[in-house]
Protein backbone atom coordinates (compact mmCIF):
# COMPACT_ATOMS: atom_id res chain seq x y z
CA UNK A 1 0.00 0.00 0.00
CA UNK A 2 2.97 2.21 1.06
CA UNK A 3 4.61 1.61 -2.35
CA UNK A 4 1.31 2.44 -4.39
CA UNK A 5 0.74 5.64 -2.35
CA UNK A 6 4.01 6.81 -2.99
CA UNK A 7 3.86 5.57 -6.62
CA UNK A 8 0.79 7.38 -7.03
CA UNK A 9 2.28 10.64 -5.65
CA UNK A 10 5.53 10.39 -7.79
CA UNK A 11 2.96 10.31 -10.68
CA UNK A 12 1.49 13.42 -9.60
CA UNK A 13 4.68 15.04 -8.92
CA UNK A 14 5.85 14.38 -12.68
CA UNK A 15 2.52 15.68 -14.14
CA UNK A 16 2.97 19.18 -12.21
CA UNK A 17 6.39 19.31 -13.50
CA UNK A 18 5.09 18.36 -17.12
CA UNK A 19 2.67 20.97 -16.85
CA UNK A 20 5.12 23.90 -15.56
CA UNK A 21 7.47 22.88 -18.07
CA UNK A 22 4.21 22.97 -21.07
CA UNK A 23 3.18 26.33 -19.56
CA UNK A 24 6.54 27.99 -20.45
CA UNK A 25 6.67 27.08 -23.75
CA UNK A 26 3.61 29.03 -24.37
CA UNK A 27 3.60 32.55 -25.42
CA UNK A 28 3.84 35.17 -22.55
CA UNK A 29 0.72 36.90 -24.10
CA UNK A 30 -1.49 37.31 -26.99
CA UNK A 31 0.19 40.47 -27.61
CA UNK A 32 3.82 38.22 -27.99
CA UNK A 33 1.85 35.54 -30.49
CA UNK A 34 0.49 38.47 -32.42
CA UNK A 35 3.94 40.59 -32.53
CA UNK A 36 5.87 37.20 -33.74
CA UNK A 37 3.39 35.36 -35.58
CA UNK A 38 4.70 33.47 -38.66
CA UNK A 39 2.95 35.83 -40.66
CA UNK A 40 2.41 39.42 -40.77
CA UNK A 41 -0.78 41.06 -39.18
CA UNK A 42 -2.10 44.70 -40.76
CA UNK A 43 -5.25 46.73 -39.59
CA UNK A 44 -6.13 49.44 -41.19
CA UNK A 45 -8.71 52.40 -41.68
CA UNK A 46 -11.31 52.13 -44.04
CA UNK A 47 -9.34 54.62 -46.02
CA UNK A 48 -6.14 52.26 -45.72
CA UNK A 49 -4.38 53.71 -43.64
CA UNK A 50 -2.20 51.85 -41.38
CA UNK A 51 -3.90 51.65 -37.63
CA UNK A 52 -1.76 48.51 -36.32
CA UNK A 53 0.90 46.36 -37.82
CA UNK A 54 3.01 43.31 -36.16
CA UNK A 55 6.34 42.93 -35.83
CA UNK A 56 6.95 39.98 -38.44
CA UNK A 57 5.62 42.25 -41.11
CA UNK A 58 7.83 45.48 -40.34
CA UNK A 59 10.72 43.03 -40.12
CA UNK A 60 10.11 41.88 -43.85
CA UNK A 61 9.86 45.89 -44.72
CA UNK A 62 12.89 46.68 -42.84
CA UNK A 63 10.88 49.87 -41.88
CA UNK A 64 10.17 51.19 -38.70
CA UNK A 65 6.69 51.08 -36.83
CA UNK A 66 6.39 54.96 -35.90
CA UNK A 67 7.09 55.30 -39.83
CA UNK A 68 4.28 53.27 -41.21
CA UNK A 69 1.15 53.46 -38.52
CA UNK A 70 -1.07 56.60 -39.07
CA UNK A 71 0.95 57.92 -42.16
CA UNK A 72 0.86 55.41 -44.71
CA UNK A 73 -2.34 53.43 -46.66
CA UNK A 74 -1.76 49.67 -47.18
CA UNK A 75 -1.54 50.90 -50.60
CA UNK A 76 1.62 52.37 -50.28
CA UNK A 77 3.38 49.23 -49.67
CA UNK A 78 2.77 47.78 -53.08
CA UNK A 79 4.24 47.57 -55.96
CA UNK A 80 2.95 49.95 -58.98
CA UNK A 81 0.84 46.98 -60.41
CA UNK A 82 -0.29 45.87 -57.05
CA UNK A 83 -1.67 49.18 -55.98
CA UNK A 84 -3.56 49.64 -59.08
CA UNK A 85 -5.07 46.30 -58.62
CA UNK A 86 -5.78 47.19 -54.90
CA UNK A 87 -7.82 50.26 -56.13
CA UNK A 88 -9.36 48.69 -58.62
CA UNK A 89 -10.45 45.28 -57.28
CA UNK A 90 -9.32 44.37 -53.77
CA UNK A 91 -10.98 47.93 -52.48
CA UNK A 92 -14.63 47.04 -53.94
CA UNK A 93 -14.66 43.56 -53.29
CA UNK A 94 -14.05 44.52 -49.67
CA UNK A 95 -16.43 46.79 -49.70
CA UNK A 96 -19.10 45.22 -51.50
CA UNK A 97 -18.79 41.66 -49.60
CA UNK A 98 -16.44 42.25 -46.64
CA UNK A 99 -13.72 40.55 -47.59
CA UNK A 100 -11.29 39.37 -50.24
CA UNK A 101 -8.37 36.26 -50.20
CA UNK A 102 -5.87 34.33 -51.96
CA UNK A 103 -4.34 37.43 -53.08
CA UNK A 104 -1.11 37.29 -54.87
CA UNK A 105 0.47 40.72 -54.76
CA UNK A 106 3.54 42.10 -54.21
CA UNK A 107 5.18 44.46 -51.07
CA UNK A 108 8.31 46.52 -51.55
CA UNK A 109 10.85 46.44 -48.49
CA UNK A 110 13.00 49.27 -47.32
CA UNK A 111 16.16 48.18 -49.46
CA UNK A 112 14.12 48.38 -52.54
CA UNK A 113 13.83 43.94 -52.87
CA UNK A 114 9.90 43.04 -54.06
CA UNK A 115 8.36 40.48 -51.46
CA UNK A 116 6.00 38.05 -52.73
CA UNK A 117 2.75 37.47 -50.78
CA UNK A 118 -0.57 36.58 -50.20
CA UNK A 119 -3.14 38.73 -48.71
CA UNK A 120 -6.38 37.88 -46.98
CA UNK A 121 -7.97 40.75 -45.52
CA UNK A 122 -11.59 41.16 -43.89
CA UNK A 123 -13.76 44.38 -42.85
CA UNK A 124 -14.21 44.35 -38.93
CA UNK A 125 -17.92 45.59 -38.46
CA UNK A 126 -19.69 47.44 -35.02
CA UNK A 127 -22.74 46.41 -33.46
CA UNK A 128 -24.74 48.68 -35.75
CA UNK A 129 -22.89 47.07 -39.09
CA UNK A 130 -20.66 50.02 -40.08
CA UNK A 131 -17.69 49.22 -41.11
CA UNK A 132 -14.55 50.06 -38.73
CA UNK A 133 -11.53 48.34 -39.65
CA UNK A 134 -9.95 46.07 -42.22
CA UNK A 135 -7.93 43.25 -40.72
CA UNK A 136 -5.33 42.00 -43.45
CA UNK A 137 -3.02 38.47 -42.91
CA UNK A 138 -0.05 38.24 -44.97
CA UNK A 139 1.75 35.07 -46.00
CA UNK A 140 5.47 35.58 -47.23
CA UNK A 141 5.07 33.88 -50.79
CA UNK A 142 9.04 34.04 -51.46
CA UNK A 143 9.14 29.95 -51.21
CA UNK A 144 6.35 29.63 -53.23
CA UNK A 145 6.92 31.94 -55.79
CA UNK A 146 10.65 30.43 -56.14
CA UNK A 147 8.58 26.90 -56.01
CA UNK A 148 6.45 28.15 -59.10
CA UNK A 149 9.41 30.08 -61.11
CA UNK A 150 11.07 26.32 -61.26
CA UNK A 151 7.72 24.90 -62.44
CA UNK A 152 7.46 27.24 -65.00
CA UNK A 153 11.12 26.43 -65.90
CA UNK A 154 10.94 22.70 -65.92
CA UNK A 155 7.53 23.19 -67.80
CA UNK A 156 9.33 25.87 -70.39
CA UNK A 157 12.54 22.78 -70.69
CA UNK A 158 9.74 20.22 -70.90
CA UNK A 159 7.76 22.38 -73.90
CA UNK A 160 10.74 23.10 -75.67
CA UNK A 161 12.01 19.05 -75.78
CA UNK A 162 8.51 18.19 -77.12
CA UNK A 163 8.84 20.48 -79.54
CA UNK A 164 12.10 19.57 -80.55
CA UNK A 165 10.99 16.15 -80.35
CA UNK A 166 8.26 16.68 -83.12
CA UNK A 167 10.28 18.77 -85.03
CA UNK A 168 12.58 15.29 -85.46
CA UNK A 169 9.83 13.73 -85.62
CA UNK A 170 8.59 15.44 -88.67
CA UNK A 171 11.84 16.15 -90.49
CA UNK A 172 12.32 12.13 -90.33
CA UNK A 173 8.83 11.58 -91.43
CA UNK A 174 9.16 13.65 -94.50
CA UNK A 175 12.43 11.77 -95.09
CA UNK A 176 10.65 8.73 -95.43
CA UNK A 177 8.42 9.61 -98.34
CA UNK A 178 9.13 10.93 -101.36
CA UNK A 179 9.11 14.64 -101.21
CA UNK A 180 6.54 14.98 -104.75
CA UNK A 181 5.39 12.04 -107.26
CA UNK A 182 6.98 11.71 -110.34
CA UNK A 183 4.89 12.60 -113.37
CA UNK A 184 3.21 9.69 -115.77
CA UNK A 185 2.69 10.91 -119.41
CA UNK A 186 -1.25 10.32 -119.58
CA UNK A 187 -1.97 9.94 -115.62
CA UNK A 188 -2.77 11.86 -113.03
CA UNK A 189 -1.25 10.61 -109.74
CA UNK A 190 -2.52 12.34 -106.14
CA UNK A 191 -1.19 10.89 -102.67
CA UNK A 192 -1.95 12.05 -99.01
CA UNK A 193 0.03 10.93 -95.25
CA UNK A 194 -2.46 11.76 -92.58
CA UNK A 195 -0.33 11.56 -88.96
CA UNK A 196 -2.76 10.35 -86.43
CA UNK A 197 0.46 11.96 -83.61
CA UNK A 198 2.68 14.47 -84.01
CA UNK A 199 4.72 13.22 -81.62
CA UNK A 200 5.59 10.05 -83.35
CA UNK A 201 7.03 9.06 -87.04
CA UNK A 202 4.65 6.60 -88.11
CA UNK A 203 5.48 3.37 -90.75
CA UNK A 204 2.78 3.79 -93.52
CA UNK A 205 5.04 4.74 -96.85
CA UNK A 206 4.77 5.13 -100.48
CA UNK A 207 6.05 5.44 -103.68
CA UNK A 208 6.17 5.66 -107.55
CA UNK A 209 8.86 5.50 -109.80
CA UNK A 210 9.77 4.53 -113.43
CA UNK A 211 10.88 0.92 -114.34
CA UNK A 212 12.25 -0.34 -117.23
CA UNK A 213 10.67 0.80 -121.01
CA UNK A 214 7.42 2.96 -120.64
CA UNK A 215 6.08 0.45 -117.17
CA UNK A 216 5.67 2.52 -113.96
CA UNK A 217 6.08 0.85 -109.94
CA UNK A 218 4.57 2.25 -107.14
CA UNK A 219 3.54 0.56 -103.64
CA UNK A 220 1.86 1.45 -100.30
CA UNK A 221 2.93 -0.22 -97.07
CA UNK A 222 2.23 -0.37 -93.01
CA UNK A 223 5.18 -1.27 -90.95
CA UNK A 224 4.00 -2.57 -87.33
CA UNK A 225 4.74 -0.34 -84.99
CA UNK A 226 5.43 3.85 -84.45
CA UNK A 227 8.44 5.88 -83.36
CA UNK A 228 12.50 5.42 -84.33
CA UNK A 229 12.25 1.52 -84.20
CA UNK A 230 9.69 1.60 -87.07
CA UNK A 231 11.08 4.47 -88.97
CA UNK A 232 14.42 1.84 -89.61
CA UNK A 233 12.09 -0.64 -90.68
CA UNK A 234 10.36 1.61 -93.25
CA UNK A 235 13.22 3.26 -94.50
CA UNK A 236 14.61 -0.69 -95.51
CA UNK A 237 11.25 -1.20 -96.91
CA UNK A 238 10.90 1.19 -99.26
CA UNK A 239 14.40 1.06 -100.41
CA UNK A 240 14.22 -2.31 -100.86
CA UNK A 241 10.85 -2.16 -103.05
CA UNK A 242 12.70 0.16 -105.03
CA UNK A 243 16.06 -1.87 -105.35
CA UNK A 244 14.00 -4.74 -106.00
CA UNK A 245 11.44 -3.59 -108.76
CA UNK A 246 14.49 -2.51 -110.42
CA UNK A 247 16.49 -5.58 -110.60
CA UNK A 248 13.07 -7.89 -111.45
CA UNK A 249 10.18 -5.97 -111.77
CA UNK A 250 7.53 -9.17 -111.53
CA UNK A 251 5.54 -8.06 -108.54
CA UNK A 252 5.28 -10.89 -106.58
CA UNK A 253 9.37 -11.57 -107.07
CA UNK A 254 9.37 -8.03 -105.47
CA UNK A 255 7.98 -8.61 -102.43
CA UNK A 256 9.79 -11.76 -102.40
CA UNK A 257 13.22 -10.38 -102.12
CA UNK A 258 11.18 -7.71 -98.86
CA UNK A 259 10.37 -10.51 -97.57
CA UNK A 260 13.87 -12.41 -97.65
CA UNK A 261 15.43 -8.75 -96.52
CA UNK A 262 13.47 -8.40 -93.54
CA UNK A 263 14.04 -11.89 -92.13
CA UNK A 264 17.67 -11.54 -92.55
CA UNK A 265 17.92 -8.18 -91.14
CA UNK A 266 15.61 -9.22 -87.69
CA UNK A 267 16.74 -13.15 -87.67
CA UNK A 268 17.11 -13.99 -84.26
CA UNK A 269 15.55 -10.65 -82.94
CA UNK A 270 12.44 -8.82 -82.62
CA UNK A 271 10.30 -10.10 -85.81
CA UNK A 272 9.74 -6.47 -88.04
CA UNK A 273 6.71 -6.99 -90.63
CA UNK A 274 4.70 -4.52 -92.72
CA UNK A 275 1.68 -5.02 -94.63
CA UNK A 276 2.71 -3.89 -98.72
CA UNK A 277 0.43 -3.46 -102.23
CA UNK A 278 3.39 -3.33 -104.63
CA UNK A 279 1.99 -2.45 -108.19
CA UNK A 280 2.98 -2.45 -111.77
CA UNK A 281 1.47 0.15 -114.66
CA UNK A 282 2.26 -0.02 -118.12
CA UNK A 283 0.30 2.15 -120.42
CA UNK A 284 -1.58 1.24 -123.84
CA UNK A 285 -4.06 2.79 -125.88
CA UNK A 286 -6.97 2.54 -123.85
CA UNK A 287 -5.76 3.42 -120.74
CA UNK A 288 -3.37 0.93 -118.82
CA UNK A 289 -2.55 -2.58 -117.69
CA UNK A 290 -2.11 -3.23 -113.93
CA UNK A 291 -0.67 -5.69 -112.11
CA UNK A 292 -0.84 -5.94 -108.29
CA UNK A 293 -0.06 -7.98 -105.61
CA UNK A 294 -0.17 -7.69 -101.91
CA UNK A 295 1.17 -8.77 -98.47
CA UNK A 296 -1.36 -9.07 -96.22
CA UNK A 297 -2.65 -5.06 -97.31
CA UNK A 298 -5.89 -3.79 -97.24
CA UNK A 299 -7.44 -4.60 -100.90
CA UNK A 300 -7.31 -1.77 -103.77
CA UNK A 301 -10.30 -0.28 -105.05
CA UNK A 302 -11.25 0.77 -108.62
CA UNK A 303 -13.43 3.92 -108.92
CA UNK A 304 -14.96 3.73 -112.76
CA UNK A 305 -15.71 6.49 -114.49
CA UNK A 306 -19.70 5.30 -114.28
CA UNK A 307 -19.20 5.71 -110.23
CA UNK A 308 -18.96 2.33 -109.48
CA UNK A 309 -16.77 0.59 -107.11
CA UNK A 310 -14.70 -2.00 -106.61
CA UNK A 311 -12.18 -3.84 -104.27
CA UNK A 312 -9.67 -5.83 -106.17
CA UNK A 313 -8.93 -8.73 -103.94
CA UNK A 314 -5.56 -10.23 -103.61
CA UNK A 315 -6.58 -13.43 -101.29
CA UNK A 316 -3.96 -15.12 -99.93
CA UNK A 317 -1.28 -12.95 -99.54
CA UNK A 318 0.51 -13.02 -96.24
CA UNK A 319 2.22 -10.65 -93.48
CA UNK A 320 5.74 -9.23 -95.33
CA UNK A 321 8.62 -10.35 -92.82
CA UNK A 322 6.46 -12.43 -90.39
CA UNK A 323 7.61 -15.88 -92.20
CA UNK A 324 10.63 -17.30 -94.03
CA UNK A 325 8.54 -18.69 -97.22
CA UNK A 326 5.86 -16.41 -97.03
CA UNK A 327 3.09 -16.27 -99.97
CA UNK A 328 1.88 -13.56 -102.02
CA UNK A 329 -0.94 -13.36 -104.72
CA UNK A 330 -1.77 -10.78 -107.54
CA UNK A 331 -3.94 -9.68 -109.37
CA UNK A 332 -4.49 -7.87 -112.70
CA UNK A 333 -7.02 -5.19 -114.01
CA UNK A 334 -7.35 -2.04 -116.52
CA UNK A 335 -8.14 1.55 -116.33
CA UNK A 336 -9.65 3.06 -118.70
CA UNK A 337 -10.59 7.35 -118.93
CA UNK A 338 -12.04 8.22 -115.78
CA UNK A 339 -11.19 5.20 -114.06
CA UNK A 340 -9.03 5.80 -110.72
CA UNK A 341 -7.19 2.99 -108.57
CA UNK A 342 -6.74 4.29 -104.93
CA UNK A 343 -4.19 2.30 -102.14
CA UNK A 344 -4.71 3.23 -98.91
CA UNK A 345 -3.81 2.06 -94.95
CA UNK A 346 -5.54 0.43 -92.70
CA UNK A 347 -5.40 4.01 -90.77
CA UNK A 348 -8.68 4.97 -92.58
CA UNK A 349 -10.72 1.76 -92.49
CA UNK A 350 -9.98 1.69 -88.38
CA UNK A 351 -10.83 5.37 -87.97
CA UNK A 352 -13.85 5.59 -85.27
CA UNK A 353 -16.24 9.05 -86.09
CA UNK A 354 -15.35 11.34 -83.79
CA UNK A 355 -19.45 11.57 -82.76
CA UNK A 356 -19.18 7.84 -81.72
CA UNK A 357 -22.15 7.07 -83.34
CA UNK A 358 -20.83 3.53 -84.37
CA UNK A 359 -17.37 1.11 -84.17
CA UNK A 360 -14.65 1.33 -86.45
CA UNK A 361 -15.28 2.28 -90.31
CA UNK A 362 -15.25 -0.11 -92.53
CA UNK A 363 -13.76 -0.97 -96.04
CA UNK A 364 -16.73 -1.33 -97.47
CA UNK A 365 -18.33 1.53 -95.96
CA UNK A 366 -15.02 3.51 -97.81
CA UNK A 367 -16.11 1.63 -100.92
CA UNK A 368 -20.43 3.27 -100.64
CA UNK A 369 -18.82 6.56 -99.14
CA UNK A 370 -16.04 6.43 -102.58
CA UNK A 371 -19.68 5.57 -104.74
CA UNK A 372 -21.91 8.07 -103.24
CA UNK A 373 -19.02 11.03 -103.52
CA UNK A 374 -19.02 11.41 -107.35
CA UNK A 375 -14.96 11.71 -106.77
CA UNK A 376 -13.94 11.39 -110.51
CA UNK A 377 -9.59 11.44 -111.16
CA UNK A 378 -6.88 10.96 -108.52
CA UNK A 379 -7.20 14.88 -107.08
CA UNK A 380 -10.94 14.25 -106.25
CA UNK A 381 -10.95 11.06 -104.57
CA UNK A 382 -7.91 12.08 -102.88
CA UNK A 383 -9.98 15.16 -101.67
CA UNK A 384 -12.80 13.05 -100.53
CA UNK A 385 -10.85 10.98 -98.70
CA UNK A 386 -8.51 14.14 -96.85
CA UNK A 387 -12.27 15.64 -96.09
CA UNK A 388 -13.64 12.14 -94.29
CA UNK A 389 -10.47 12.02 -92.29
CA UNK A 390 -10.42 15.24 -91.22
CA UNK A 391 -14.15 15.05 -89.95
CA UNK A 392 -12.93 12.21 -87.82
CA UNK A 393 -11.28 14.15 -85.91
CA UNK A 394 -9.10 12.13 -82.89
CA UNK A 395 -10.98 8.85 -83.99
CA UNK A 396 -8.08 8.17 -86.68
CA UNK A 397 -5.99 6.28 -83.99
CA UNK A 398 -3.14 5.32 -86.78
CA UNK A 399 -1.57 6.98 -89.56
CA UNK A 400 -3.06 6.84 -93.04
CA UNK A 401 -1.61 6.93 -96.27
CA UNK A 402 -3.65 7.31 -99.15
CA UNK A 403 -2.32 7.09 -103.27
CA UNK A 404 -4.25 7.63 -106.09
CA UNK A 405 -3.53 6.89 -110.24
CA UNK A 406 -6.25 7.59 -112.89
CA UNK A 407 -6.59 7.92 -116.58
CA UNK A 408 -7.80 11.19 -117.16
CA UNK A 409 -11.18 11.46 -119.14
CA UNK A 410 -10.58 13.20 -122.85
CA UNK A 411 -10.98 16.66 -122.90
CA UNK A 412 -13.46 18.15 -125.70
CA UNK A 413 -11.88 18.74 -128.73
CA UNK A 414 -9.23 16.02 -127.71
CA UNK A 415 -9.53 13.11 -130.61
Amino acid sequence: MCQADDAGGGGGHDEDGVGARFSALLEDSAEDLYENAPCGYLSTLMDGTIAKINGTLLGWLGIERDELVGRWRFSDLLTVGGRMYYETHIGPMLSMHGEAGGLALELKAADGTRLPVLVTSRVKKGDDGSAQLIRTTIFDARDRRAYERELLRARQESEAERDRARQLASTLQRTLLPPSLMTVPGMEVAAYYHPASIDEVGGDFYDLFPLTGDSWGFFLGDVSGKGAEAAVVTSLARYTLRSAAVYNPEPVKVLDNLNTVLQQQYLGGDVRFCTVVYGCLVPDDTGCAITLVSGGHPPAIVVRADGTTQFLHTHGGMLVGALPEAKFTEVTAHLGPGDTLLLYSDGLTEARPIDGSRERYSEEELLDHLAASAATGASEVIGALTELLTGFGDGVEDDTALLALSIPLPRNGDS
